[in-house]
């Protein structure tokens, strides 16, 4: 697959009116946060984009998007941040007498507490409930201002995941993978007959016959590969 050159200041010739590379006729270039990427005259700054004396210059490091008025970045990689009612697949991590510390992904892990789990234990009894290293699926109940947070498994569907496997793609991927009006996911249940919960901390649970798991599995992967290319269109 074809990439395109990274925009830097000594590719930007004069025929091309130094005006970085979203006049080269190339979309989707690869850039690093402080690349110029032009005159701002008759585009906005979008997503990742800097205005800096008639200049537009990237904070992230992505691909350009350009749709005509508004120039933006796509990132590569994205953390997940946790936000209130966001729906997550965790993992069991530790726990106290009435807690579970669980990954979401996110730079802290949250906080279960048994008052919020999957049931009653007497005290002390939280792995008896869950043990370390099972999966659940859950919602972010509240954010503190440190980003830590605290997840309740009370609530339609919140389960532990005893079942199928679980994929990680980039939370910034989940737009894509879920399509306009969830047509692209609803798509993929019914090309591979599977069940697949798809979580705001990018990680997804897919469950289903062997075959089909290893098709959902394919397609996320193609999809991972196909955004981190140069070149290629979000």
């Amino acid at each position: 697959m074809k990439g395109g050159r990274v925009a830097r200041p000594d590719n930007m010739s004069v025929s091309n009116d130094a005006g970085g590379p979203r006049n080269q006729g190339r979309a989707s270039l690869l850039v690093a946060p402080g690349e110029d990427l032009g005159e701002s005259e008759g585009h906005e700054a979008g997503h990742g984009v800097l205005e800096m004396d008639g200049r537009l210059r990237a904070t992230k490091h992505g691909r350009v998007n350009d749709n005509g008025t508004e120039i933006a970045i796509e990132p590569l990689r994205t953390a997940y941040i946790p936000r209130p009612s966001d729906l997550v697949i965790g993992y069991v991590e530790g726990c106290t007498n009435n807690i579970w510390f669980i990954d979401i992904g996110a730079p802290f892990n949250a906080i279960l507490p048994m008052s919020l789990g999957p049931g009653k234990a007497a005290f002390g009894g939280t792995r008896s409930l869950m043990d370390i290293g099972e999966a659940v699926l859950c919602r972010v109940q509240e954010v503190e201002e440190t980003h830590s947070s605290v997840v309740t498994m009370k609530g339609m569907g919140l389960r532990k995941i005893r079942s199928g496997n679980i994929e990680q793609v980039d939370p910034h991927l989940l737009g894509r993978l879920i399509g306009k009006g969830g047509k692209a996911l609803r798509q993929l249940k019914e090309d591979t007959d599977c069940r697949i919960i798809v979580a705001d901390n990018g990680r997804v649970w897919i469950d289903g016959e062997f075959d089909g798991i290893v098709a959902v599995r394919d397609q996320l992967n193609a999809m991972s590969d196909d955004a981190k290319s140069t070149g290629v269109d979000a």
